[in-house]
């Protein structure tokens, strides 16, 4: 008898993404089956040889999040899922250090609160509240909270091992309180209607960098000495500065903690920068044997 073990199967919703495709790349260096799952499927690699060896290990999916017909059967026997989904931040952020649209403007059209209908009662076959596409319609309170609610509701359901929900260490002074707040609720929900079905682990990491963002590299500069200062000075910018008082990552380090941390049937729940650092290292490792 063959004593080779079935390989891990991960779903990745979001993993096209900055920190999602790291994430896919992580789990596919451990040989796990991995699937992508967003709305505009694979990613856009600018010539056929540019396009990443292990991407071809990938299977990517087209599916909205909030239309769960058009996944639901991907979690049968899936392992793990992860919730890394950052539409409106990834899009807002980009056209504002692009210099597309302004501070003011971005902070006039996130300010106020938006309400949304309980994740927890949609069916399969209602309609998706982001159907167009519209920016308007990609509110703090569907893509951090909602979405994440309603991919866990179905993970449990399907009797998913764990799940994983990026959330974040901090807000930031340019972004409203409602994208740090809403992503607590997130997971306060998640833990409360799911943990007793499936183990919830919710990776908070900081500013993370990538030299395939060159703009990430000057940032985390800022971000090192701020939380230098900070821990000099006892945290008293902290309540200030929120995650720019605190350590950036590299996003390859959380990638690789978020597949570790999914692997360790022992970690759950919050996350931390220095929890990341911990088990991205021990990820790096195990890699390296």
């Amino acid at each position: 008898m063959s004593s080779t073990k079935a390989a891990k199967r991960l779903i990745v919703f979001g993993g096209n993404g900055f920190l999602g495709s790291r994430i896919c790349r992580a789990a596919i260096s451990r040989n796990w089956d991995v699937t992508s799952v967003s709305r505009s499927g694979q990613p856009h690699w600018a010539s056929p040889s540019s396009t990443p060896p292990w991407s071809t290990s990938i299977t990517w999916e087209k599916a909205d999040i909030f239309q769960p017909s058009q996944w639901l059967s991907l979690l049968k026997s899936a392992d793990y899922v992860v919730h890394s989904l950052g539409i409106l931040l990834e899009a807002d952020y980009k056209a504002l250090v692009s210099g597309r649209e302004s501070p003011f403007s971005f902070l006039s059209r996130h300010s106020s609160s938006s309400q949304s209908s309980n994740p927890l009662d949609r069916k399969p076959g209602d309609s998706s509240p982001i159907q167009g596409g519209g920016k308007q319609q990609l509110t703090y309170e569907l893509m951090n909270r909602d979405s994440a609610i309603l991919l866990a509701k179905e993970a449990a359901a399907a009797g998913v091992k764990a799940f994983g929900y990026i959330s974040a260490a901090a807000g930031a002074p340019i972004l409203p309180s409602r994208y740090i707040t809403t992503k607590r609720e997130a997971e306060d929900v998640i833990e409360r209607e799911f943990g007793g079905k499936m183990r919830g682990v919710y990776f908070r990491p900081p500013f993370m960098y990538d030299s395939s963002r060159a703009f990430t590299i000057p940032m985390a500069a800022g971000a090192s000495v701020a939380s230098t200062l900070n821990g000099l000075t006892g945290n008293v910018f902290g309540g200030i500065l929120g995650a720019a008082a605190i350590k950036p990552l590299k996003a390859d380090l959380v990638a690789d903690a978020v597949v570790e941390g999914l692997a360790d049937e022992g970690v759950r729940g919050a996350v931390e920068v220095e929890g990341l650092e911990e088990l991205g290292a021990r990820g790096w490792r195990r890699e390296m044997v």
